[in-house]
């Protein structure tokens, strides 16, 4: 069968696709930037590549028409604060005006649990493209989940944050709020036995585990599960914005992702019950269970997939890094050095683990300086670490920077800055003919751009110079 699976490159697709690839079927998937996706899924066989956007219903012209299962994971949630709901509609609008057109019998989507009488911008949004979704063509199938709990997911790296940074917590009252985590192992499985299952057509599901908890009580069935001693005291006066602020100063998410998720979490996500669970026999996991299974994620270094690679998580980049692969030359200032390799696969071992809990080989301080200068004017930080300790795809999140580049054979890594500052900034590494080349080049925005430049540049020899010689030790 030949299904199509949009948000291909996300959190779940990425899940999702081995899975319907180990059953047999070709897997079409419509990407915004083909070559980050092939980074992803170069491993995979019987997978389809296409360039598309659902933001513009042209693009769309390329898909294969044969398509018999279509799973719909596009969410725009972060893009922006005002806007997100807008993206949201028209991607949906675009994807039924194709899909009618194509011999789909039936679309997949996985969207948010809304049986609260008032709902955040955010969940109404997940309402309304449920209702565009809809056709008489194709029959739609919905699952309606709420907090998903698994190793990079959002909501457990946001939980994971707060508990292990903060003994003592001062919190919103939103903490309060009940909702039913759900595993994201529970999550693929409803979605993958859902695939051309006739008793789903034209149906909508809640599905959740099988505890009503509350944010607060979470948090603190993580500091059990993590052996920490954790004290919350909730304060009922903190406003959205400055609970906003606090979680996007104690966690790694963005503060637009920070203020859509708090007008969000002020809302109860209870599911309605249903005879799903035996439809497709299924028993949803505790919140421990699904805690469990994430951190043998974590520790076997097999994180599938993380949201802080989604471009969204620092605002910066908006779906293709082809367009910052060709180093600008005019009107930029750079750092150059280069050094005689030692031993080439010990220094692109040393360039492929770089950042996260690594660090940068040199002035672990002055980056850290930085981080904290980058997150407190609303940007990334240091926060993000990487998805894995040694392996690198385009498109990965690395500490305030994002993976051009990422060719180990060629021995070549380029990243591009996502930190705040008046201008753009690479990062390159580069191994030829036996030398380790190391090239830092900024394009300045204006005088402050040059300002700046010539602020850091006593810092840059320091550490650039520290650095090169690091990574090109033998030990």
């Amino acid at each position: 069968m030949k299904v199509l699976v949009t948000g291909a490159t996300g959190y779940i697709g990425k899940r999702l696709i081995p899975l319907l690839i180990n059953d047999g079927h070709v897997v079409v998937c419509p990407v915004r930037d083909v070559k980050r996706a092939e980074s992803y899924f170069r491993e995979e066989q019987n997978i389809i590549l296409i360039e598309a956007d659902f933001l513009q219903a042209g693009s769309l012209n390329d898909i294969p028409k044969d398509i018999e299962v279509a799973y719909y994971l596009i969410h725009s949630m972060s893009n922006s604060a005002k806007e997100f709901h807008i993206l949201e509609e028209k991607c949906a609008f675009n994807f039924k005006r194709f899909a009618e057109k194509t011999e789909l019998k039936q679309v997949i989507y996985l969207s948010g649990i809304t049986n609260d009488t008032k709902l955040s911008k955010h969940l109404l949004s997940r309402k309304n493209v449920e209702k565009t979704l809809s056709s008489s063509k194709y029959a739609l199938t919905t699952f309606k989940a709420g907090i998903i709990v698994g190793s990079g997911s959002s909501s457990f790296e946001i939980i994971r944050d707060i508990v292990e940074k903060l003994p003592v917590m001062i919190a919103p009252k939103w903490l309060n709020t009940k909702t039913q985590p759900l595993g994201i192992r529970d999550v693929l499985t409803f979605l993958h036995k859902a695939l051309s299952n006739e008793q789903l057509y034209n149906t909508s599901y809640d599905v959740f585990g099988p505890e009503i908890m509350t944010y607060k009580e979470m948090l603190l069935e993580f500091a059990e599960f993590r052996k920490l001693k954790r004290t919350i005291r909730i304060v009922p006066v903190m406003t959205p914005k400055l609970s906003s602020y606090w979680l996007y100063f104690v966690t790694s998410t963005s503060y637009k992702l920070a203020a859509t998720l708090v007008n969000s979490m002020g809302v109860e996500v209870i599911g309605n019950k249903s005879n799903i669970n035996k439809i497709l026999d299924i028993t949803p996991m505790s919140y421990k269970k699904a805690l469990e299974l994430a951190f043998k994620k974590i520790e076997q270094n097999s994180i599938i997939s993380s949201w802080k690679d989604s471009y969204i998580s620092s605002g910066k980049l908006h779906g293709f890094v082809d367009q910052f692969i060709n180093v600008p030359e005019y009107g930029c200032f750079r750092d150059f050095k280069q050094r005689k390799v030692k031993n080439r696969e010990i220094v692109l071992d040393k360039v492929w683990a770089i950042g996260g809990e690594t660090g940068w080989y040199y002035g672990t301080f002055l980056w850290k300086i930085r981080g904290f200068l980058d997150q407190f004017y609303g940007g990334a930080g240091l926060r993000r670490g990487r998805r894995h300790p040694t392996e690198l795809n385009v498109g990965d999140a690395l500490d305030f920077w994002r993976v051009i580049f990422a060719d180990k054979e060629k021995g070549r890594l380029l990243l591009y800055a996502e930190m705040i500052m008046p201008g753009e900034a690479w990062l390159e590494f580069k191994v030829k003919d036996g030398v380790l080349y190391q090239t830092a080049t900024f394009r300045p925005r204006g005088l402050a751009g040059r300002l700046y430049w010539y602020a850091v540049m006593p810092f840059h020899w320091f550490v650039f110079n520290g650095m090169i010689n690091n990574v090109n030790k033998l030990s």
